[in-house]
């Protein structure tokens, strides 16, 4: 009769077999060959993170860097002067990561993500 710490190895070789693999790091990225889809797609994230507060994009965003600064535009009077005063909000961060096969738009305040689907991307 087999002992019962000769039928534990067995069992422990089966479960470690069991695992997946560990999934890859999101890597950092930038948008490849942007295209006019990839770029309303990525606007349309950028209104969704923000609440519907629109955004003005430049068309190479997100393709020299990962990194993605969103500052509020302060209304002002006709000679340039801030209506509403201090600015005390903070700019948003975004980043752009390649996560398997997809890029990822990333708000780093909270680590919600989007799909950029229609995207080309690679790695910083």
């Amino acid at each position: 009769m087999a002992s019962p710490r000769a039928a534990l190895v067995p069992a422990i070789a089966l479960l470690s077999a069991c695992q997946a693999p560990a999934a890859a790091p999101d890597a950092p990225a930038r948008i490849v060959d942007p295209t006019p889809e990839s770029r309303a797609t990525l606007a349309r994230a950028v209104v969704e993170a923000l609440n519907g507060a629109q955004a003005l994009l430049a068309d190479d965003a997100l393709t020299t860097s990962s990194e993605l600064v969103i500052e509020r535009t302060m209304p002002r009077d006709l000679n340039g002067r801030s209506l509403d005063g201090r600015e005390l909000d903070r700019p948003t961060h975004f980043r752009l990561v390649l996560s398997g096969s997809q890029c990822v738009l990333v708000r780093e305040a909270d680590g919600r993500r989007w799909v950029l689907t229609a995207t080309r991307c690679a790695p910083e």
